[in-house]
């Protein structure tokens, strides 16, 4: 059997063509519509900005009172990176919630999860810097020295000027400024020459091998303890440390104030008072001494030190002889 369509044939209607829009008034209505709206948001706006205004001098308040808090703890450096910090949140807060006024669509938690898109990002641009921040804001809650130590850090020496967020300053002893990112002073060893109220100094001195070794260290003990500025407890020493090719090494130690400049003045008037307390008690300081010895080439006494010396010396003490009798040319 064969099926027959008898459905009624469909009438196609015919598509019609956009309009052609006027560029001029397409802009000049976007235009309008723009306008309308930044009236109709003009009170939010005024808002915002009132609100602003207000949260700025409120956050400074807010930082200087940090800042206040901190200086009364002696810890001036610190109050202020936490005062720059507070304002500094305190014022993203305040933009956040400016936007929610201008804008009532937008939510704060749209606001926080882009903030929190955009402070990974952020992170590794500023890795660095948010580094050498954390590193300083370390140093000044731990204060493992503080302004005004004398310190010293991998090659550098120098009073400490300030601990700011990404540097600290050291004011070298010669008068240059050094400025060192905390990230390396917080992960390099540092010393604090002034940690403590007083430093000892050393002095390495030769005695020769005929001088009395003790009255030697009698000697030095009694010029440091002369020399003013030395302090008498812990008492001046002197100890005898090696043998050394020409003489014995005998260390000198002292204590004195542990300022930096008194240190190395004092050490100036203990080498000045020890050179002239050997000079009266008539004490060596010799000087560097070689012995040549004059190897026999010949072989014939090849493994016989002491003959190899022996006609060493004689060689040499003959031919000195020659030298004096060869009558000039």
């Amino acid at each position: 059997m064969w099926l027959q369509n008898t459905a009624a044939p469909v009438a196609l209607t015919p598509v019609k063509q956009p309009p052609v829009l006027d560029p001029v008034s397409t802009a000049t209505a976007t235009m309008h519509i723009w306008w309308n709206s930044a009236i109709r948001a003009l009170p939010s706006i005024v808002a915002a900005l009132i609100f602003l205004f207000l949260a700025y001098w409120a956050a400074r308040g807010v930082a200087v009172l940090v800042r206040r808090l901190a200086m009364r703890r002696d810890r001036h450096d610190l109050g202020t990176i936490i005062g720059s910090i507070v304002f500094g949140a305190l014022m993203i807060f305040a933009v956040m919630i400016a936007a929610v006024i201008v804008f009532p669509s937008v939510k704060p938690g749209d606001i926080l999860s882009a903030l929190g898109v955009g402070s990974v990002a952020a992170g590794f641009a500023f890795k660095d810097i948010l580094q050498n921040l954390f590193a300083g804001v370390l140093l000044l809650i731990n204060r493992p020295f503080r302004r005004g130590d004398q310190i010293v850090v991998k090659d550098y020496e120098g009073t400490v000027e300030h601990i700011q967020s990404r540097a600290t300053l050291i004011k070298t002893y010669d008068g240059r400024r050094v400025i060192i990112p905390n990230a390396d002073i917080y992960t390099s060893p540092v010393t604090v020459n002034n940690a403590f109220a007083i430093r000892r100094t050393q002095l390495d001195l030769g005695i020769g091998y005929n001088d009395d070794l003790g009255n030697a260290a009698r000697f030095i003990v009694e010029a440091i303890r002369k020399v003013e500025g030395v302090i008498d407890d812990p008492a001046p020493e002197a100890i005898p440390i090696e043998f050394r090719d020409g003489d014995v090494l005998v260390r000198a130690r002292w204590w004195t104030d542990s300022t930096q400049s008194k240190v190395v003045h004092i050490r100036a008037k203990v080498v000045e008072a020890i050179l002239q307390a050997f000079r009266t008690g008539g004490i060596d300081l010799p000087f560097p001494t070689q012995i040549v010895l004059l190897h026999d080439q010949t072989g014939k006494n090849e493994g016989d030190r002491a003959e190899q010396r022996l006609r060493g010396f004689d060689q040499a003490a003959d031919g000195k002889d020659d030298a004096e009798t060869r009558p000039p040319k």
